[in-house]
């Protein structure tokens, strides 16, 4: 399974079989988890066979059922912290669904088990990811169009649109879609010399991705979840961030 397949099977699961994460998969998160640790400065950790976290009376209301292995997502205090936790736990979350592993993001859901885990000076944990092979493969949801989330039209590059396009199937807090991706026709001529100070050419292409107001919060985790979607959607396009 590609991460494009992953994106396109890949669904929110609550309730799970009383099966431990099999070796090799378990193996694998692992040793991805380091990488991403490394990459995002981040502070992930796996914890399995601990049935504690998901046994209180708000992840019995949200419906999780035999959750007994979970990220637990971390970092250092910062402010593009929950974007990074959003990013980096979404490139987890896609390599446990190639490994025929299902997984639920968690907000508020879970308890935070004594001696589980372990935090760094100034580290606090943002939130979980179920993980685990569910009772089912979780069910679809209604999603927004491409015109409500971007700005592409017929002149915008193909790719852009295919990367909005897998946007959408990313998961966001109660569904609510929160984000707007911008294709950057053309940077003004400061924006140009600024580029280039930085070592940016300006043949690239730019996208701007933003996040929307949210009453309800984990707005700026969604964007990280979003971009790491746009990214597998867009293929490997020379585009910057802007």
């Amino acid at each position: 399974m590609t991460l494009q397949e992953a994106i396109e099977a890949r669904h929110s699961v609550r309730a799970y079989r009383l099966q431990p994460l099999a070796e090799d998969a378990s193996q694998k998160i692992e040793e991805e988890i380091a990488e991403v640790n490394r990459r995002g400065n981040l502070h992930i950790q796996l914890i399995q066979d601990e049935p504690k976290a998901f046994q209180g009376s708000l992840a019995k209301y949200d419906k999780f059922r035999n959750v007994t292995s979970y990220l637990v997502m971390a970092g250092k205090r910062a402010d593009d912290l929950d974007e990074r936790i959003g990013y980096y736990g979404e490139h987890l979350v896609l390599l446990a669904q190639t490994l025929g592993l299902n997984t639920c993001w968690v907000g508020l859901s879970y308890s935070k088990v004594p001696g589980t885990y372990e935090l760094g000076e100034d580290e606090k944990v943002v939130c979980y990811i179920a993980v685990g092979y569910g009772e089912t493969q979780g069910v679809g949801h209604k999603i927004k169009t491409v015109e409500q989330v971007s700005n592409a039209t017929d002149i915008t590059p193909p790719w852009f649109r295919r990367g909005v396009e897998a946007a959408l199937l990313a998961p966001t807090a109660v569904n609510q879609q929160k984000f707007f991706f911008h294709y950057v026709t053309k940077a003004s001529q400061s924006a140009e010399r600024s580029l280039e100070y930085i070592g940016i050419s300006d043949n690239r292409h730019q996208v701007h991705a933003k996040k929307g107001f949210s009453m309800i919060g984990y707005a700026q985790i969604d964007l990280g979840i979003a971009k790491y979607h746009f990214e597998v959607g867009a293929g490997k396009v020379n585009f910057d961030w802007v």
